[in-house]
């Protein structure tokens, strides 16, 4: 990461050196890629997704990347590396970024097979195959990464133990109290805690990993062990070419990264910092990369940009915990007080560590961090509230803000301060948060500094009098879609009408709405009041899709896509849909949601081929609508071995309770048997994965052109809390989110995030959980099948003819031709026109 971060920033500066050309020699397979979210490799991110160095990046620079090389040897007086097949190459200036390597305990039996580190992609590949044959798991080390490996044994099935010499887990970043709040709720997740205990021998019985002796007498059985202790700096290049490294290791620079060769320099977890300190986290190895690249750019040291230190302040999410440190978190400064909160029952612990002179040193915050993004840029400075309000939960009051410097770093990843983030905004009209990390690298290492970074740009906006547009649009200016839906539930509004006339704010000839507010109060309408969406009013508020039920092809030609529940078909209903398809000359495909899309029809083949679906049992797959698509599910205990309950009774059940339920985006869904997620569930707006005792829900999964993976919402719920929670979080969902927002973007927008939504839907910390109860009721008493609906309707199904003067006569601008057996659309016709 930081070898990558400083090509970044070499190939960034300006001006550039003349003639200079960059190779890398990397020891691994692949190219840089974010060991920071490693452990989302588990949970479905590929190794594409974390890879940090697109594919056109090295061809635009001219960088030569030479993989799967590494260098063995350095020759200082010729200025040459050699590598391991042997081939030399020679350099003016050498940057060291080697990194560091695990530490492994040297131990009896430590390379055992069934022993792992956690480091690269290939270790992890390497655990994930031995998990699927492993019951029990130890993770030796309590530290950031130890924990991540800890939820990844838990997340795939394993019964999991984590041993740390130290009295506490996490020694480096937090106290006592925060470590015990810590300990319990991750042994509340399943995990079994060992601390003040060391690895004195790994069992091997034949051959292989069977169990783990502690310092203490404890002997605990194992079928895999992950050592993860901490790192040492990967310095024995730098020795072996007789340059100087620190008596604990790490190679020594000075403030401008520079060894005691003038042509070497070092930088990241290799190099030991002019403050006798090696950095093992991202944030000082990317300002010691910035640091480096500056150097070779300018020519002659800058003594503005120097690297002599850095902020060890850490906020991150261990096993759904939320964990910060910053600043003095231990209280070692003289004279400084402490200013605490804790409440076991709830997990929460808050630290402030405050000098006398009323400066703020540190803090340690767990279990609730959301303070951490304004406190940790105010490190050092007076607080301008008591302290205590800082530490008190919301219960208490309204959560203070602060206002910060712009001297504050606000992405310590980066090191943008407050002030770059507003001059963007102001000097280059910024006016989101996407926008700020393309200008200026902030929010794009950890992320955790989304959401202040957010409130900055909206504040500056503020400041500067442009309007953020806070409505739906400019017929409902002074509303959201949140706020709409609960004028249209409290009043009991079931017209577009009625709605724009007395809460529209748009006059003259364009006062009858848009494309915008149109389908999105239609959406409210139909969530809330039911009725069929092609009756009336109702009719003219849907796009090209919900008009005629059907999804719109390049073409002009439209698909059919009848519900299959959890993907189970029956061999006749098989048999029906080939039929269909045969009959009307369709083009059929398997989906990726288990279901058969059928396409190649026109507008006035609908109803025949509906009716026909419909006496066979099919319904309407709302593939069309911003509703429920699918519930996908593997076949789970039923037929798999590795099944622990049934994926695909739960899947059918969740898709025929949901269906036909109006959203403010489509819906999507899995149920997987078992941890092994061959439904993909946590891909997915809602996933249920089995557990032995119960169900796992992860919501806020979506896939497309921004991937997310879902968060754990709620782990081992019987099946009645289960189905209930999923009522809970849609009814919310749908109540709360904006227009076309996924599930996914809700989560991360809503003020508080998950938490917030756990507290709202488990918790009802807002009292409204019997009114998203009674709605989700209403829905599933209400469901009506819109295909036969229409059916039913005569004139309903006039809509559905290609040209309303002439009832029967095809559109002629619809044809296909031949591929692979089945039809393929001939595109429209290009017209080109051309004059003076």
């Amino acid at each position: 990461m930081v070898g990558q971060r400083f090509l970044e920033a070499l190939t960034e500066a300006e001006p550039r050196p003349p003639g200079l050309r960059i190779t890398v020699l990397a020891e691994e397979p692949r190219r840089a890629y974010d060991r920071v979210h490693l452990t989302s490799w588990f949970s479905g991110t590929t190794a594409e997704e974390l890879s940090l160095c697109g594919d056109g990046f090295a061809a635009e620079h001219g960088i030569d990347i030479r993989l799967g090389d590494p260098v063995e040897t350095i020759d200082r007086a010729a200025r040459t590396v050699t590598t391991r097949a042997g081939h030399t190459v020679g350099y003016d200036t050498l940057v060291l970024a080697t990194g560091s390597y695990p530490f492994v305990p040297p131990v009896p039996g430590h390379d055992t097979p069934g022993c792992f580190v956690y480091r690269t992609i290939e270790d992890l590949e390497a655990i994930k195959a031995a998990a699927e044959q492993a019951r029990i798991g130890v993770v030796v080390g309590g530290g950031l990464l130890g924990l991540e490996a800890a939820g990844a044994l838990t997340a795939m099935g394993l019964d999991t133990h984590v041993v740390e010499f130290a009295s506490r887990l996490m020694a480096l970043q937090i106290d006592d109290g925060g470590g015990r709040v810590l300990r319990r709720k991750i042994q509340d997740l399943g995990v079994t805690v060992h601390t003040g205990a060391g690895t004195q021998a790994i069992v091997d019985r034949a051959g292989r990993v069977a169990g783990m002796v502690l310092s203490d007498g404890t002997e605990l059985a194992t079928d895999l062990v992950v050592f993860s202790a901490g790192v040492r700096p990967r310095d024995r290049l730098a020795r072996a070419a007789g340059l100087a490294v620190g008596e604990r290791g790490g190679i020594v620079v000075d403030e401008y990264c520079r060894t005691d060769d003038p042509h070497v320099l070092a930088i990241g977890e290799c190099a030991l910092a002019v403050d006798g300190r090696v950095y093992g986290l991202v944030a000082p190895g990317y300002a010691m990369a910035e640091v480096a690249a500056r150097q070779l750019a300018a020519g002659p040291p800058d003594p503005d940009r120097t690297f002599t230190g850095a902020d060890l302040s850490t906020s991150l999410k261990l096993l759904g915990v939320d964990v910060a440190g910053f600043g003095d978190a231990h209280g070692v400064a003289e004279d400084c007080v402490e200013v605490l909160y804790s409440d076991p029952l709830a997990g929460v612990y808050k630290k402030l560590v405050i000098g006398a002179d009323g400066r703020l040193l540190g803090g340690v915050l767990v279990g609730d961090a959301d303070a951490y993004a304004q406190l940790r840029p105010l490190t050092g400075s007076p607080l301008p509230v008591p302290p205590e309000q800082l530490v008190l939960p919301a219960t208490a009051g309204p959560r203070v803000r602060l206002a910060l410097p712009d001297t504050a770093v606000v992405c310590s990843c980066h090191g943008v301060a407050k002030g770059t983030i507003r001059a963007a905004v102001t000097e280059h009209d910024v006016v989101d948060v996407p926008g700020i990390k393309r200008c200026t690298k902030a929010g794009t290492g950890c992320g955790g500094c989304v959401k202040l970074i957010g409130s900055i740009v909206t504040e500056e906006l503020a400041a500067a009098g442009i309007e953020t547009r806070r409505g739906l649009c400019e017929h409902f200016a002074r509303y959201t879609r949140a706020e709409l839906y609960e004028i249209v539930r409290v009043k009991g509004i079931g017209g577009f009408a009625r709605l724009i006339d007395e809460h529209g704010s748009a006059e003259g000839p364009d006062a009858d709405g848009c494309e915008i507010c149109k389908p999105a109060v239609g959406s409210i309408l139909a969530s809330l009041s039911g009725g069929h969406i092609l009756d009336g009013e109702q009719a003219a508020l849907q796009d090209t899709n919900d008009h005629f039920l059907a999804n719109l092809q390049r073409n002009g030609s439209y698909s059919v896509v009848p519900r299959i529940p959890g993907g189970e078909v029956t061999p006749e209903g098989l048999i029906t849909i080939g039929e269909i398809a045969r009959d009307f000359g369709l083009y059929t495909k398997i989906t990726g949601g288990q279901r058969i899309d059928m396409f190649g029809a026109t507008v006035d083949q609908l109803p025949s081929i509906w009716q026909r679906l419909v006496a066979a049992g099919f319904e309407s797959g709302h593939a069309y609508g911003k509703a429920l698509r699918t519930v996908k599910s593997c076949v789970g205990q039923t037929w798999c071995r590795y099944g622990v309950q049934d994926s695909v009774a739960l899947a059918i059940e969740l898709e025929l309770r949901y269906r036909g339920l109006r959203s403010p985006h489509k819906l999507k869904s899995a149920v997987s048997g078992c941890t092994r997620e061959c439904a993909e569930a946590q891909s997915k707006d809602f996933g249920v994965i089995a557990t032995a005792e119960g169900w796992n829900l992860y919501v806020g999964g979506n896939g497309g052109t921004t991937p997310r993976h879902a968060e754990l919402l709620a782990s081992d719920l019987d099946h009645d809390t289960l189905i209930r929670t999923i009522d809970r979080f849609l009814m919310f969902y749908i109540r709360t989110a904006d227009r076309l927002e996924r599930t996914a973007s809700w989560l991360t927008r809503i003020e508080g995030g998950l938490d917030h939504v756990r507290a709202v839907v488990m918790d009802d910390a807002l009292g409204i959980c019997a009114d998203l109860d009674e709605l989700m009721a209403r829905h599933v008493q209400t469901y009506e099948d819109e295909w036969a609906a229409t059916l039913a309707d005569p004139e309903r199904v006039r809509r559905f003819v290609s040209f309303a003067n002439a009832p029967g006569v095809p559109d002629p601008t619809v044809r296909f031709t031949a591929e692979r057996e089945q039809i393929k659309p001939v595109l429209f016709e290009r017209l080109e026109v051309r004059g003076r």
